[in-house]
């Protein structure tokens, strides 16, 4: 009767599987997010000059952007584990996501706070339609897609 070796490594490589998994689902739904935002404002927005027309759908497409942020910091959170653990039932703040990038990895906290500022507080909240400031909270869901997919 033989007797089977234990595999020291195989709990490592499902658990990095498992890591992999976890980074692809998030980079996938995060351009998701990413696409239809662009069309919401392609399509339904309007442009004229150097700004959108209609606030409603700069707002919506804003707040869908910054939806597609923070499932890449959630990804990223948990292949690494929270630094700051939430109550039972608390809801998930600007904050705790600052935290549990604070220690870790401060060009994902860099992008979190400008996709916070310019996504979530000035276009979903505020209705900014500037097209450049738009723009480039667009690109910084794209940016921070990039790197999670490269450096993390």
């Amino acid at each position: 009767m033989s007797k089977k070796k234990n595999n020291i490594f195989a709990p490592q490589s499902s658990e990095k599987m498992k890591k992999e998994k976890i980074k692809e689902r998030a980079i996938s739904e995060a351009q998701r997010y990413l696409d239809n935002a662009k069309t919401m404002l392609s399509e339904k927005a309007g442009k004229k000059g150097d700004f959108y027309t209609d606030v409603k759908y700069v707002k919506t497409a804003c707040g869908t952007a910054y939806c597609g942020v923070l499932i890449i910091i959630d990804a990223y959170i948990a292949i690494n584990g929270e630094v700051l653990k939430l109550p039972k039932y608390a809801r998930k703040s600007i904050e705790y996501y600052q935290a549990n990038l604070a220690t870790r990895n401060t060009t994902m906290l860099n992008y979190l706070n400008a996709a916070y500022r310019v996504l979530h507080l000035n276009g979903y909240y505020e209705g900014e339609t500037k097209y450049a400031i738009i723009q480039a909270g667009m690109n910084v869901l794209k940016e921070l897609t990039e790197y999670f997919r490269d450096k993390c």
